[in-house]
């Protein structure tokens, strides 16, 4: 992930009739975090432990740690930019893309997403966000068996569409909804609580006769606290029924309980359930609560805009944005994407045990939590999601194969209507975007922009000048010799770093194949 380096001295300084000093592109050292420097610590006793007890690591989660401890390091490849106008170079580590508790890929999947959710698919629209949890058999059923969350968030769509509609004054055969689900799977302490985020449009389209006219959107009203309640027992009843069905759960209503074959075939469901319970999972103090930090009176009231609650579940709709109000909409996204790990609020406390302050205080004041280091890594290794699963689902309208998404979406991406149908329809605004520019990813002066709310970056954050940079050295993922990415994370040239008397050393460090990839890039 990309940060922002300020002057000495903390906040940027301005001498007297001087211009504002510009902010620079600093790389972030992720092997000098504490987060790494725990897991390249605990992580092989964490291993062990594991395979001392029977219960070896899935391949995912051994990728998910291994992955994460080359992330972001210089030593196992990057990519070298030139400013093809200063000569200004940069190095750019490659990253490992995982999804579990990175926080630098995270921050990154963030922005993106959250820039994606607000320009290309919601635009300026009314939105509110729902947000539904689930009692703990039901995290734990979610978490070892992934496909049984498609067809319960297909309940809870239906059940909250049909609600829209209702309010509204559409009928539910006409209404077409829109919602966009991101199914997170961490709660403030780094427990594992899989519950959906919902954006719906605070409204429903009628679907028209003539093809021609573009849909308008209804508003509905917001619910009240006994409609949530009564939404929240809807809910519960149907996904129970269901997952009965399916031999997932048996018993009924408040006496049911998870079957034999909800179980997971990883043996990850003793270190999930710890987890979901706030319990340690290893160790001689296995099956104990997690010690909590209270600093703060307890606070017994009732909360504003508290949510429905009926057997477990709980239903909460109080937070919605308006269609004037953007940045308001992509703080809501950045909030619901965010990584499961916060840097900044990870310590160690005297005491030696891993400290992390939660975002938010308890209502019985608790602000911290602590684990023993390896507890700390079973924590990490219980929020890794399964390989194939997909975290951000489209309804309705957003669906991809939906009628009306081309016509609706900003990005009219989607299935068009016919030329026929379109000749009364005020053409839109052409997008001066190509389709290969549409799909790309930002460019890091809008991920900078993002990441960090400045909107007065461009490429003079990373670059001594406004020229693009060019890609011009490219080192696949191998174990270079510290020499060469010490030398050129300084700011020196790969030219120089070759020409000193350290080139001796580099050169013997190199492999066979390694030596003419560098040498050749070098023009040399």
């Amino acid at each position: 992930m990309l940060r922002l380096a300020a002057p000495e001295g903390g906040a940027t300084r301005f001498a007297a009739g001087a211009a504002p000093i510009a902010p620079t592109y600093a790389r972030h050292v992720s092997e000098r975090t504490l987060l790494y420097a725990l897991v390249q610590a605990h992580y092989p006793d964490f291993v062990a432990s594991q395979a001392q007890e029977d219960r070896p690591l899935p391949e995912n989660v051994r990728a998910e740690f291994e992955e994460f401890l080359r992330c972001g390091v210089l030593d196992h490849g990057f990519l070298r930019v030139v400013c093809e106008h200063c000569h200004a170079e940069r190095l750019v580590a490659f990253s490992c893309k995982k999804r579990g508790f990175c926080p630098s890929c995270g921050a990154r999947r963030m922005a993106e997403s959250a820039r994606h959710l607000v320009e290309e698919v919601f635009g300026p629209r009314p939105v509110r966000q729902w947000v539904l949890s689930f009692p703990y058999p039901l995290r734990l059923l979610f978490a070892s068996k992934p496909d049984a969350i498609g067809p319960v968030l297909g309940i809870v769509h239906r059940v909250i569409a049909g609600w829209l509609a209702d309010q509204a004054g559409v009928e539910r055969a006409r209404a077409q909804c829109g919602a966009v689900t991101l199914i997170q799977r961490f709660g403030s302490a780094l427990n594992l609580n899989i519950h959906f985020h919902m954006l719906w449009l605070d409204g429903v389209y009628e679907n028209v006769e003539q093809p021609q006219r573009k849909p308008r959107l209804r508003r509905a009203r917001a619910p009240t606290f006994a409609q949530l309640t009564q939404l929240a027992d809807i809910i519960a009843r149907r996904v129970c029924r269901h997952l009965s069905r399916q031999g997932w759960l048996e018993g009924e209503k408040d006496s049911a309980f998870l079957s034999e074959r909800a179980g997971g075939d990883d043996g990850l469901d003793a270190l999930r359930m710890s987890s979901i319970t706030y319990r340690i999972a290893t160790g001689k103090h296995a099956g104990r609560k997690v010690l909590t930090l209270q600093t703060l009176p307890g606070d017994a009231g009732p909360l504003e805009g508290d949510a429905g609650k009926v057997g477990g579940f709980s239903l909460h709709a109080g937070v919605a944005a308006e269609a004037h109000e953007s940045q308001k909409l992509e703080r809501l996204c950045r909030y619901i994407a965010r990584p499961a790990i916060a840097e900044r609020r990870l310590s160690i406390s005297p005491q030696g045990r891993v400290r992390y302050q939660l975002k938010t205080p308890w209502r019985n004041g608790t602000t911290h939590v602590e684990f023993e280091p390896i507890e700390f890594i079973a924590k990490l290794a219980a929020l890794v999601p399964p390989p194939r699963a997909h975290l951000t689902r489209f309804h309705g309208i957003f669906a991809p194969n939906a009628r009306l998404r081309a016509q609706l979406t900003p990005s009219g991406r989607g299935k068009r209507l016919p030329s026929n149908a379109t000749q009364d329809t005020p053409p839109e605004p052409a997008d001066p975007r190509t389709p290969d520019e549409r799909r790309r990813s930002m460019t890091w002066a809008q991920r900078l922009k993002r990441v960090f709310n400045r909107r007065d970056l461009s490429r003079n954050s990373y670059s001594a000048c406004a020229a693009p940079l060019a890609e011009r050295l490219v080192l696949p993922r191998m174990t270079l010799p510290p020499v060469i990415c010490m030398h050129w994370a300084q700011g020196q040239s790969a030219s120089e770093v070759l020409d000193r008397g350290e080139a001796r050393h580099v050169g013997a460090g190199l492999s066979p194949v390694g030596t003419p990839i560098l040498t050749a890039a070098l023009g040399r």
